[in-house]
Formats: structure tokens, sequence, C-alpha cells
């Protein structure tokens, strides 16, 4: 496992989260949406991870309560595939059994580099291209059947100890 629990202020993630696309305000303190939200962080922060679980009564896209990736950035050398599917088996150990409609991700065409398929790395973690929203990002989901098994991350007993 290659991610770690992190939290939405964590200034080891603040550079990374800063070179985000869709990174709000650059050098904010914090760089989550509001609401619910995972992090993680590899351990000497060179990609980062958020899954976020807005409530569908706030929700502006055709996806109401699906769970979020918010943020993903990839500066490792591990494969961009591999840190999804593990992110995404962090995020069922934290929030349990996916909801019915999985996890979707968006993406700015005008702000990612073009490659053969726009999210290719999401595409190969088993996410499916399922349209776009009013605005023209591409949407991406992974269905509840194709989600990896629950698994927590790497420093998770180290958390636990710091609630005792």
């Amino acid at each position: 496992m290659n991610w770690e629990l992190s939290h939405r202020a964590d200034r080891r993630a603040l550079p990374i989260a800063d070179r985000h696309y869709n990174r709000q305000k650059i050098g904010a303190p914090q760089f989550v949406p509001p609401g619910r939200c995972l992090v993680l962080l590899t351990h000497i922060a060179d990609a980062l991870w958020v899954s976020s679980w807005p409530f569908a009564e706030y929700v502006k896209h055709n996806w109401a309560g699906a769970w979020v990736c918010s943020c993903f950035r990839n500066e490792s050398d591990i494969l961009s595939s591999k840190l999804i599917r593990e992110a995404c088996a962090v995020t069922r150990w934290k929030w349990g059994d996916p909801p019915e409609i999985g996890m979707v991700t968006f993406v700015n065409t005008e702000k990612v580099r073009k490659k053969r398929d726009w999210g290719r790395c999401y595409l190969k973690a088993g996410f499916k291209n399922v349209g776009s929203t009013k605005g023209g990002l591409v949407t991406l989901m992974l269905e509840p059947k194709d989600f990896p098994i629950p698994q927590p991350p790497s420093n998770h007993f180290e958390q636990s100890l710091l609630l005792i």
C-alpha cells in the first residue's frame, strides 16, 4: 500500500495540491472541498488523492450521491492506475461499500495533457467514460461492482494509536 492517511490541511500536501489544475486558491491552508473527505498522501508526498462524499442535496451535477475523486496528482514513479485502485480500496475501507452510483471524477480536457483517451489512468484503473457535465468536463465512473476490496492505508495503525 502506497497511501497514508492525511488531512485537508496537511502542510506536506500543500505543494502538490497547489500544482493540481483545479486548485482554487494557491497557497491556502486547506485544499479540499467542504464536506466529508478522505485525504491520502504517499510517504514522501509525491502523490495526493482526495475522495469527497458530498451531500446529494448540494450537488449540481447528474451524479448526486456518488463518491467523488476531487483531486488526484501523481508526481511519483508509481503507475497512476495502481495508485487510483489503491485509493479506491482505502476509500472503501474508510466508508464501507460504495453508493449505488459508485465513484466519479471529472476531467477538464483544457487543463490536462492529451493522451490517447482523456483520463487514461482512470480508465486503466476500471473507470468508464459516462459522458460530460453541462460545463463540458469529461465524467468517468467506477461502478460499485468494479471497486477493489477494502484495504487500509499504510499508516492506519499509527493513526489508531493517536486515538488511544
